[in-house]
């Protein structure tokens, strides 16, 4: 799906209607008894981040969403039980986190305790303006130190209703979002016209933070993946990973606000011929990891690019369809090659022999590695995101649907940059530091990277087509 901030996700005006959980379900989790499976580490780690960031003065919002159409003016108690079934589908959205001192515990609702509350807030007849409430609203509703940290609305109007759905990110990731129209429009529709209102059992994600946590847990300060991330970290000065140019940061400085930039990248004719070139190597994501290694040398000069490569952890079927955060990251590291297919040549061997790392969360390697590292931003390295989104079911009608994942843009010291592939071709997302040093900095990427993925499968002098970008 296209990334987005709420902006930029064509909203239209209409009356707006929105969901919570209910007074009772509310009191039913103040009551509700530990849940003896912890929080996964991503999880804990995110929190605690929250929470120090806002120890320091600063509210940063870090929700996220999906956005996405449906036809007409909906039907509110037909919607209203598609949102309650789609949330009782995935054990994550009724579980939460209380602190106990220094120490998170989970806590789980029975099913039978989860009930929607609907309220009609109101007409908008300015874009704009509901826009600017829809985020003020989510920025409450979903908040990271708050319990309930979900939200759903709906905005009818006769021809069509947009529903904006906002989370925690304890609760989904990227690959979460992508899925939700779908399955609300099945659960919706089916609920009306006699075919099955509700899918196949997923696995829960609050078992799968339980048997990661033992498995990470299970490792100690010898093992062979903290070893090389060890290595790792001390080849960035002990650091993690930043985007590798100049943005225009004081050392020190207050966290600063963030800007982004969403815009298709190549079309799906493009798309295709890069994917077809890049696929001896391992495909697409090797290829725009081997470009951008080659673009932020040209750039900052730096000698070897280093990056955190985010991968899924959703390792057995039972967690296809779950709702849950299942990323993890591997290193890598890029020397500057003479070549596209230098570069994708080294690229290719470092995923291959670093891939598995993902599988341990960062968060208990740097607990193992007994390294200071408290958070002061919410994102904790700079990311490139690589991900095909063309095979999730109804992933065909996400641009008639207007349908979107929303990211909330607030505040960071780090550039985070997704590639999306749509059936219409690449989509290319990026947050980054409000500075004008970063801004030239992220569309001189930006620009590096459309040009050399539309030059290389045509064979064409990538240094000269490097030489007029940055020019």
């Amino acid at each position: 799906m296209r990334i987005s901030d709420i902006q930029r996700c064509e909203a239209r005006p209409g009356r707006l209607v929105e969901w919570r959980y209910s007074e009772a379900t509310i009191a039913a989790a103040a009551v509700r008894p530990p849940d003896p499976r912890p929080p996964a580490y991503i999880q804990e780690s995110h929190i605690r981040t929250a929470r120090s960031v806002r120890e320091d003065g600063l509210f940063v919002p870090t929700w996220i969403g999906a956005a996405f159409d449906l036809p007409g003016p909906a039907d509110l108690d037909a919607l209203e039980r598609a949102l309650r079934d789609w949330t009782l589908r995935h054990e994550t959205l009724r579980s939460g986190f209380r602190w106990s001192g220094e120490d998170m515990h989970r806590f789980t609702l029975d099913e039978s305790d989860v009930s929607l509350h609907r309220e009609v807030i109101g007409d908008f007849t300015d874009a704009d303006a509901l826009v600017r409430y829809l985020q003020d609203r989510f920025d409450v509703a979903a908040d990271a130190l708050g319990w309930p940290n979900l939200i759903y609305t709906a905005v009818v109007r006769d021809d069509s209703t947009s529903v904006y759905m906002a989370f925690d990110h304890t609760n989904v990731d990227a690959y979460s979002l992508q899925r939700i129209p779908d399955e609300i429009q099945e659960l919706y529709t089916g609920g009306g016209t006699g075919r099955p209102a509700a899918g196949a059992p997923v696995g829960s994600y609050v078992d799968f933070c339980e048997l990661e946590r033992a498995n990470a847990d299970g490792i100690d300060d010898t093992h062979t993946i903290v070893a090389r991330w060890r290595e790792f970290i001390g080849r960035c000065d002990g650091r993690l990973p930043e985007f590798p140019v100049d943005l225009g940061l004081r050392p020190g400085g207050v966290l600063p606000a963030q800007k982004l930039v969403c815009e298709p990248l190549v079309d799906a004719e493009a798309a295709a011929a890069f994917e077809a070139y890049c696929r001896p190597y391992g495909g697409s994501l090797v290829g725009i990891l081997a470009a951008t290694s080659l673009i932020v040398h040209e750039m900052g000069g730096e000698p070897v690019y280093r990056t955190v490569v985010p991968f899924h952890t959703r390792l057995k079927s039972a967690w296809s369809d779950s709702v849950g955060w299942y990323v993890g990251g591997a290193p890598i590291e890029v020397p500057a090659a003479r070549d596209f297919e230098g570069a994708l040549d080294t690229v290719r061997a470092e995923l291959r022999a670093n891939r598995a790392l993902a599988r341990i969360p960062l968060a208990r390697v740097l607990r193992l590695l007994g390294a200071d590292f408290r958070p002061t931003s919410p994102d904790m390295y700079s990311i490139i995101s690589y991900v095909d989104a063309r095979p999730t079911p109804g992933s065909a009608r996400w641009t008639e649907s207007k349908t979107y994942g929303l990211l909330r843009v607030s505040y960071g010291d780090q550039v985070c940059a997704w590639v999306s592939r749509l059936h219409e071709g690449l989509w290319f997302a990026c947050r980054y530091p409000d500075t004008d040093v970063a801004y030239k900095a992220v569309r001189q990427y930006a620009e590096g990277l459309r040009d050399l993925i539309l030059s290389v499968p045509a064979g064409g002098d990538r240094l000269r087509v490097a030489e007029l970008a940055y020019t």
